[in-house]
């Protein structure tokens, strides 16, 4: 359902969420928007609970090295001492870095609902004719979308064709000095693509200027004017919940 939405409505949508979850200092604002989010992946897009959690872990650290900072290394006061004088769940610097902690995995979790919803390719396309995206840097996007896993296909066959010289049998994972040795072929064969790539573009007259025709470029549906008005309803009253002092 959500991966038939138009790009642009979803972009919008998510630009308006990381806005006001840094504009809203608020813990439960920010447990909200989560919950309003996380919800939305496994019930609308089938997302799998597990795959949600593991891309939540480096947001989740990100956001923890927030929450130590701001009780470990503030300038006016002493862990040790609050430790010891005062409740720690009572401190202004447990509240702030609480609020940052949750305010990382909100931010994290909108910028993994575009990703998991949104196809690359109907995002440039819908860029290219709504957004006016130049041809340019269109058709730019859709050759580096195409280089990176023809990398690692490259990658793969150059193990294949040193493990075969050598007779030795291919490691599952590449280590540190088989890495190391790949680097500057992977970096020839990018260069070629990208030569290549600069010839074809220009071949096929890529100015700003000109009518051009986008294929298969996503329209605007009623579905997209129901999805926008119902997440900023959805943020708005998790806002003024927040602010009420209710928990959303």
């Amino acid at each position: 359902m959500l991966k038939a939405l138009n790009p642009i409505s979803k972009l919008i949508v998510c630009i308006l969420g990381l806005v006001a979850s840094v504009l809203v200092f608020d813990a439960r604002f920010q447990i909200a928007l989560i919950v309003l989010t996380g919800l939305s992946l496994l019930v609308l897009n089938r997302t799998s609970p597990l795959l949600l959690l593991a891309l939540m872990v480096p947001f989740c650290l990100f956001g923890f090295g927030f929450l130590t900072t701001s009780l470990l290394f503030r300038q006016d006061s002493d862990f040790a001492a609050r430790m010891a004088g005062e409740a720690l769940l009572d401190s202004p610097a447990f509240s702030a870095g609480l609020t940052l902690f949750f305010r990382a995995i909100a931010c994290g979790m909108i910028s993994v609902f575009f990703a998991l919803t949104t196809d690359p390719g109907s995002l440039v396309r819908a860029l290219m004719v709504h957004a006016r995206l130049s041809p340019r840097i269109g058709y730019s996007l859709f050759a580096a979308m195409l280089l990176v896993p023809d990398l690692a296909s490259e990658a793969q066959q150059m193990r294949i064709a040193r493990a075969m010289k050598t007779g030795r049998r291919i490691r599952r994972l590449p280590g540190p000095g088989e890495i190391m040795s790949l680097v500057i072929p992977l970096l020839a064969f990018a260069i070629r693509r990208a030569g290549r790539t600069a010839v074809a573009l220009e071949a096929r007259g890529l100015s700003p200027d000109g009518p051009r025709t986008v294929l298969n470029a996503p329209g605007f549906k009623k579905s997209d004017a129901v999805f926008m008005i119902a997440a900023i309803i959805a943020i708005n009253l998790c806002g003024a919940a927040a602010f009420s002092g209710a928990w959303c």
